[in-house]
């Protein structure tokens, strides 16, 4: 077993938001082997709004934005029934959570938090709020691209992919430690495209950003066992 947690040396650093005790070590059940749903709550349509879903009656404060794209294999074929997390920083940048020492303002009426469930064409839909950059390392006045976590997890709760989703164009991208870990041939395949047909006119711009699991044209994972499987 690799010792590497991430396919990239800079993903190493990022530990804000992952869990800081060590894993027990336990045997799968058979519903975790073979069915999200013992474990998952079911997925709700209002998850997949991160502009609301917060729950105040408010609206979150940024420019609103249309995730959408299709899951796809290494044959292009659509995975319906797979269940898309994001996580992602408000429009200032900062993270509705209690180790982000950003000082950028949170906004009450954004947890930065939403999933969907792809359909039997393989397609997922989010509603959100494009994020700020923020400052990550200040010694070397390192700032994170815009940025979308996204967590992609089906047939079982055991097969859980992370990525992150990038903006096109972004000026910080050539100063980026984690985006420029990525060998160069892929990083394209985490960079999101504007799509006008998807944008809503005077309402929401529309990106389209396509989740490939397998193969040469697989998007970047940041587990060791996928990009082994990506790359061999």
């Amino acid at each position: 077993m690799s010792e590497k947690r991430y396919a990239y040396e800079a993903w190493e650093e990022v530990t804000r938001n992952e869990p800081h005790l060590s894993s027990l070590d336990e045997p799968l059940t058979l519903s975790e082997l073979t069915s999200p749903f013992a474990a998952i709550d079911p997925v709700r349509p209002e998850e997949s709004d991160l502009t609301t879903n917060a729950g105040t009656g408010a609206e979150a404060i940024g420019q609103r934005v249309v995730i959408t794209g299709r899951v796809l294999d290494e044959n292009g074929e659509p995975i319906p029934g797979v269940i898309i997390e994001i996580w992602q920083a408000n429009a200032a940048g900062r993270y509705n959570h209690e180790f982000d020492s950003w000082q950028g303002p949170l906004d009450p009426n954004f947890v930065g938090r939403g999933r969907c469930m792809s359909d039997d064409q393989g397609v997922y839909r989010f509603l959100t709020i494009r994020p700020g950059a923020y400052p990550w390392k200040d010694e070397t006045n390192e700032w994170r691209p815009a940025h979308i976590h996204l967590s992609i997890m089906g047939p079982s709760i055991a097969s859980r992919l992370v990525t992150q989703l990038y903006f096109p164009g972004d000026p910080l991208f050539p100063l980026d430690t984690i985006f420029q870990s990525i060998p160069e041939k892929d990083r394209e395949r985490v960079v999101c495209r504007y799509d006008h047909d998807l944008t809503e006119p005077g309402w929401a711009m529309g990106f389209r950003f396509d989740i490939v699991l397998r193969g040469a044209q697989a998007t970047p994972f940041e587990t060791d066992r996928v990009y082994e499987g990506v790359h061999a």
